[in-house]
């Protein structure tokens, strides 16, 4: 009876032992990895801001039959509103030509604009007109002659990066009664153009 009671009193005491041996071990849920979340890209580019830059390029002059050509260079700085899918600006530029015409000693000695413009916005790239006011100074006749006119054409700018850009311009420029010469004097300039934005 003795030995009956110590079994049983040590199968009690071994229970606890055993008693979590056959139970499943907990498996932890698993933890999925964070997603990076990618900011959408605009279909537009950014054009808003202060820019300036360099151009040179081709002018073809004509005054009344009295037709020449040559090379021109100078600077340009603006504005850009950058409203969406349309940019507005203005800009400001100078030129120093060397265009000489059929009558010798007469040429085109520099041009300046002050240029309004409405562009589009195609993401890196900007497609624009534009038109506004030129300041012409001429040699014809053998007389130094100056006066303001008009101008407008096209354009268009190329982002190479968030700050550098290149880009061409056409633009047809027209002095009616150059200067109260009887000359009307027209030149059409093709640029190419680098600008940095700032």
């Amino acid at each position: 009876m003795k030995h009956i009671a110590a079994a049983l009193i040590a199968t009690t005491l071994a229970a606890p032992a055993f008693a979590g041996g056959l139970s499943q071990p907990v498996t932890e849920p698993a933890v999925a990895p964070p997603v990076a979340t990618v900011a959408p890209v605009r279909a537009d580019g950014d054009w808003g801001g202060f820019y300036a830059g360099g151009q040179f390029g081709f002018a073809g002059v004509a005054a009344n039959g009295n037709n020449g050509d040559g090379a021109l260079a100078g600077l340009q700085a603006g504005y850009r509103w950058d409203l969406g899918r349309t940019v507005l600006g203005i800009e400001g530029d100078w030129s120093k030509a060397n265009a000489d015409l059929t009558t010798p000693g007469d040429k085109l000695d520099d041009i300046a604009r002050l240029k309004l413009s409405a562009g589009y916005d195609l993401g890196r790239t900007l497609v624009y007109a534009t038109a506004g006011a030129a300041q012409a100074s001429a040699t014809i006749g053998g007389a130094d002659l100056s006066d303001s006119g008009w101008f407008a054409g096209i354009g268009a700018d190329y982002a190479l990066n968030d700050r550098w850009t290149i880009g061409g311009e056409v633009l047809s420029n027209r002095f009616d009664n150059f200067d109260n010469s009887g000359v009307n004097l027209e030149t059409t300039t093709a640029t190419i153009r680098a600008g940095f934005r700032f």
